[in-house]
């Protein structure tokens, strides 16, 4: 997957965002102001378009090592490999610990 930069997120959400917009046919967006809800002013959607682009960027930047975090497990159980794998003179690629942590590194690839 090739990284993206804000500006082409950027582009994106801005597509999006104005396939929604009433003007262009869509359902449009709408915000509920004292009771009255109103679809959303121009500087609004602006920032509709600004917030979706940095969620973009937040999530392909940061989504591989939560996904990573969730997948390791619990600290316990990784130092209970690694002292198996050091008693069994297993501290290389050939213990249990590193092939673990491997699959999750392959499983959860960093953005390049």
């Amino acid at each position: 997957m090739a990284i993206k930069t804000l500006e082409q997120f950027t582009a994106e959400a801005q597509t999006e965002i104005d396939a929604l917009k009433t003007a262009n046919g869509g359902a449009g967006m709408k915000a509920s102001v004292n009771g009255v809800v109103r679809e959303f002013t121009d500087a609004e959607y602006a920032q509709a378009v600004t917030d979706s682009a940095a969620f973009k960027l937040d999530s392909q930047d940061n989504d591989y090592k939560k996904a990573r975090q969730s997948a390791y497990g619990i600290i316990g159980d990784q130092l209970d490999l690694l002292y198996h794998d050091m008693t069994a003179d297993k501290g290389d690629k050939t213990g249990e610990w590193y092939k673990a942590v491997k699959k999750v590194k392959d499983d959860n690839p960093k953005p390049s």
